[in-house]
């Protein structure tokens, strides 16, 4: 009899626990937040079905009712950015120092991954030690988001928990350190326009593209289709299949899996956009890339309920993969086709040595410029890398017309003349050329310059090549961008002809 008094008290009261089971904020909502400003912020977590739930913050009061799976979602209105350290409130649920500014991801693989401190001298920032110690910014703030595991379906929850933390020291020395093209971009914007800033990163060192695409992105691109049904496999499908000898992938190369598991929780978080560097896996897709890259933007916008949503991304630097040139033009295609996106070119950071050049400052502030351009109202700031615009053959001259370039110039650190053009001739044979319109350094040094150009056009020829049919920058050895607008912004490989 006392056994069965006693099983019904438990009952009771795990009866009485679950009704008084507690809201909670969803994923991204925890102390430090940043909230996107100018744009309606959905606010989401979970409670009891059929539960009341009052969303407060900022003076606003918004409610809503938990569904049968016991989710709720509510919209704020838009906001003006604050610097206001304020409570967000779902019931007695409560994420405290709440602000509101801009809020970025950071994604890609092991180029975005790159830290701004650790202890590989060939995996880290080469001023970021530096710059951890002078940063004091409380108002920018970072969530690291990579967990290092993958998922066959769309998760809700994230298995690494979110921590919100400030721009200081004590963060960006401490371990994991935050990625180094993420702190810069971040500083810039900030800098730029005295608010707050979030930013997220998930990222995962050689990790291709597809993974990190959402089903729906992959469905809307028809080369990319069969990607959105491949079945999956996960962790214990994917070891027995490794030890029965069917698999020579990596887990982590399945379409879709980092982004069910590190991105899919978050959505759909407010946010202006995301910057992206990656590539480096998928080098051998040449041409084909610019597909996947639309499949990608595709899928993220539609996700976070954003078809604003804007993507700048990293054209791939140098590193001694001899098709590169292939990659960097599908890279380039994508950002031309795609309103909504924007390529910071950075072939003059490579490293023949080095798939991880370590100036990640230059790539975060060029990332930086395409925001503040695009997003932000700086008009006077030249973010766009020179595109051929026109060209025309005269005897035995190139005529190159671009846009974004109101001036040239060539810097080569030993003065040479060589600049990566090419020309070839009726055999197909592609011979170095020069720009006519370089001018020498002086009559005693034929072959060095100050690296001035004349003009907006450049005009180039090549000795020997009487009738040129094909032009091509940057397609041989070593690959390595030196020249530039006059905005210090690098030109990207391009060619004419097959």
């Amino acid at each position: 009899m006392m056994m069965k008094k006693s099983m019904l008290v438990a009952a009771c009261a795990a009866g009485m626990f679950a009704a008084e089971a507690k809201v909670q904020l969803g994923v991204p909502f925890t102390d430090g937040v940043v909230l996107q400003r100018e744009r309606a912020v959905p606010v989401w977590g979970t409670a009891d079905a059929g539960e009341k739930v009052t969303v407060t913050f900022a003076g606003q009061r918004v409610a809503a009712t938990a569904g049968a799976d016991g989710r709720w979602c509510v919209k704020l209105a838009p906001m003006k950015a604050s610097c206001e350290s304020r409570e967000l409130r779902a019931n007695e649920a409560v994420a405290k120092d709440v602000l509101v500014g801009e809020v970025w991801f950071c994604a890609g693989q092991s180029n975005t991954e790159l830290p701004l401190c650790g202890g590989n001298p060939h995996f880290r920032d080469a001023k970021g030690a530096m710059r951890a110690r002078m940063t004091h910014k409380p108002l920018v703030r970072f969530c690291h988001q990579s967990n290092y595991r993958t998922s066959v379906e769309p998760k809700k929850t994230p298995a690494k928990p979110v921590e919100w933390k400030t721009f200081t020291p004590q963060n960006l020395l401490a371990g994991p350190s935050f990625s180094a093209m993420g702190v810069y971009f971040a500083l810039e914007i900030h800098n730029a326009l005295g608010i707050p800033v979030g930013i997220v990163g998930t990222y995962w060192g050689g990790t291709r593209v597809e993974p990190w695409t959402p089903k729906s992105g992959l469905a809307s691109v028809p080369s990319c289709a069969a990607f959105a049904d491949q079945k999956l496999l996960d962790p214990a499908a994917y070891d027995a299949a490794k030890k029965a000898g069917t698999v020579k992938f990596r887990i982590q190369d399945q379409p879709r899996v980092l982004w069910n598991e590190m991105v899919e929780p978050w959505t759909p978080f407010a946010m202006r956009g995301f910057i992206w560097y990656q590539g480096c896996s998928n080098a051998g897709d040449g041409y084909a890339y610019a597909d996947k890259m639309q499949a990608l933007y595709n899928g993220w916008a539609k996700e976070f309920a954003n078809p604003g949503l804007k993507l700048y991304f990293v054209q791939l630097a140098p590193w001694g993969y001899d098709r590169i040139a292939t990659i960097q033009e599908a890279q380039a295609k994508f950002a031309a086709a795609e309103k909504n996106a924007g390529m910071a070119v950075i072939n003059d950071l490579g490293n023949l040595h080095d798939i991880h050049p370590n100036d990640k400052e230059t790539v975060g502030q060029r990332l930086a410029l395409l925001a503040l351009n695009r997003d932000y109202g700086f008009a006077d700031v030249r973010a766009d890398a020179p595109t051929l615009k026109d060209w025309k053959v005269e005897g035995d001259t190139f005529v190159l017309s671009f846009d974004h370039a109101e001036g040239w110039y060539l810097y080569n650190p030993d003065w040479a003349v060589s600049n990566g053009f090419e020309i070839a001739g009726p055999d197909g044979k592609f011979v170095p050329a020069r720009i006519v319109n370089l001018q020498p350094r002086d009559g005693k040094h034929p072959d060095q310059s100050h690296g001035v150009i004349k003009g907006r056009d450049l005009v180039v020829r090549a000795p020997g090549v009487a009738e040129p049919k094909k032009l091509r920058y940057l397609f041989s050895r070593p690959w390595r961008g030196s020249l530039y607008s006059d905005a210090n912004l690098p030109l990207g490989a391009f060619h004419i002809g097959d």
